[in-house]
């Protein structure tokens, strides 16, 4: 047995090596440049590393359009959000189709070169409703749609440094390098489980049912770019180790990061999440409660019925592992979900997300049952203000 095939077939690498690094390197001190977002930013690592796979650079129109109407590529491939570089309208009126510009992060340091093939006008009329179904600018992903420019500006890139400051560089491995160290710990099938949030008891319980069905479990959380008000991710970080120390059997269990800006769009990124794990060599990606959703824009379980529409093991290529709500019950002194326990929610320990930060805030530990009393203190001294 080997890995899963990464999607499209080919795992991408836009990383420039040797001579062609010091000739891009030269080149891009002489050209025009684009200043790119953090979103931007870290979609471009993320297409250089080849996680979005089979993306070679940001979108053109017609990936554009067929992504927001009909999920999939113009070449008929699955993918659920559009990966695109607009500008702010007055950098934008200034570029030409057929030019290259360097692209830089916020810091004016050179990340890349783009070659430009399309611009083209960003409707925001077509991706907002599709991808986000929602318009109401309260949704953080509409709401960094709407400030994104008015044009586009599509073609494939040639990296020079996916990032000067990378977080948690030890835990940062590609898709390349991921797949290399599940090869070299004998494994062929991966579960993996992705989150913005500290683990608690119901997602350890999560974890540990899909390691059961695999060689090994991979915890991805997602370090890019989140809403102001979600848990940092070096506490995040703390907490992973932390439970993965004490709790975990660690040679069936590796950490590792993903560098991504959430879109918090429920049930497409969902999708866009299990791609990008099966780029990372992951065959089974485990799919909540509310994944990747935000407010109550979307339905409890739309983020798993969305995958019913797709023939799964040939368009997805990975297995959707797909959990109904759990909690610790009482009675039956266990994390349990509806399909294993006979009884009520009056049974339930799990206390709303509100009181749980009212009792950090007040150095309380949730009970138990919800949270490990090693992650409590944690997050007792992040919500205290402590450093």
């Amino acid at each position: 047995m080997s890995l899963v095939t990464p999607h499209g077939g080919t795992l991408v690498n836009r990383i420039l090596e040797g001579q062609a690094l010091e000739a891009a390197t030269r080149e891009a001190q002489s050209l025009p440049a684009i200043t790119l977002s953090l979103r931007e930013q870290f979609d471009l690592e993320m297409i250089a590393i080849g996680a979005f796979s089979p993306l070679t650079g940001f979108m053109g129109q017609a990936d554009f359009v067929s992504v927001c109407k009909n999920i999939r590529l113009a070449s008929g491939v699955v993918w659920p959000i559009p990966v695109t570089l607009c500008p702010a309208n007055e950098i934008a009126a200034t570029i030409q189709v057929g030019k290259k510009y360097a692209l830089k992060d916020d810091k004016a340091r050179v990340l890349g070169i783009l070659t430009v093939t399309e611009k083209y006008a960003h409707d925001k009329a077509l991706e907002i409703p599709n991808v986000y179904k929602t318009e109401d600018e309260k949704h953080p992903g509409v709401a960094a749609i709407k400030k994104q420019g008015d044009t586009c500006i599509a073609g494939p890139i040639d990296v020079i440094k996916t990032t000067y400051e990378p977080e948690f560089p030890e835990y940062r491995l590609p898709p390349a390098k991921t797949r290399e160290a599940f090869a070299a710990k004998g494994w062929n099938s991966v579960s993996a489980f992705q989150t913005r949030n500290p683990i608690h008891r119901s997602h350890e319980y999560l974890t540990k049912v899909a390691q059961e069905m695999t060689d090994g479990l991979l915890i991805h959380p997602l370090v890019g770019e989140t809403k102001s008000d979600d848990i940092p991710a070096d506490t995040r970080m703390q907490c992973y180790t932390v439970l993965i120390d004490n709790y975990y059997n660690k040679d069936k269990t590796m950490l590792t990061v993903m560098p991504l800006a959430m879109r918090y769009a429920g049930p497409r990124e969902a999708i866009l999440h299990s791609l990008i794990r099966k780029n990372y060599g992951v065959s089974h990606f485990i799919v909540g409660r509310d994944h990747a959703g935000v407010g109550n824009y979307y339905g409890t379980y739309d983020a798993q019925k969305i995958f019913d529409q797709f023939d799964i093991p040939k368009e997805i290529g990975i297995t959707i592992l797909k959990f109904e709500h759990t909690a610790w019950c009482k009675t039956c002194e266990a994390v349990v979900s509806s399909k294993t326990c006979p009884h009520g929610p009056e049974h339930k320990i799990a206390p709303s997300g509100t009181k749980v930060r009212d009792m950090l805030k007040a150095g309380e530990r949730p009970p138990m049952e919800f949270a490990r009393p090693e992650i409590a203190d944690i997050l007792i001294k992040w919500a205290q203000g402590a450093k």
